[in-house]
């Protein structure tokens, strides 16, 4: 589990990050809406790995290659917006924790569960 810091850390990059892949200039990334879901930095803030999610999968990999060549830019952004010793060099990851909800609650939708009733049947209760 994360220190307080390093969650501290992760937060601050992942807001840093947000802010600066809205406002890059790779045509491959400004393709599409992409955000930045989480972040896990490793306890020596060497490396952190960056889990994003695109909304339009199709160019999902076409948005991680953009991402991956924009990062010596990103990292020297983030260097100069966030005072750390070591600034983290960057690893993107895919993030498919969103269309797994929506699958799930997709599924959940199409369930044929019966409404309960507002009130509790009276069990053996004697009055």
């Amino acid at each position: 589990m994360p220190s307080n810091r390093i969650g501290r850390i992760n937060e601050e990059i992942q807001r840093e990050l947000s802010d600066l892949i809205r406002n890059l200039k790779d045509p491959r990334v400004q393709k599409t809406m992409v955000s930045v879901t989480r972040v896990e930095t490793t306890a020596d803030l060497r490396y952190a790995k960056v889990h994003v999610s695109v909304y339009e999968k199709e160019v999902a990999k076409e948005v991680l290659k953009g991402l991956k060549s924009s990062g010596g830019y990103l990292r020297h952004e983030l260097a100069n917006r966030l005072s750390l010793r070591h600034t983290p060099e960057l690893v993107w990851a895919e993030d498919h924790s969103i269309t797994y909800g929506a699958r799930i609650l997709d599924i959940l939708s199409k369930l044929d569960i019966p409404e309960a009733d507002d009130e509790l049947p009276d069990e053996g209760v004697d009055e």
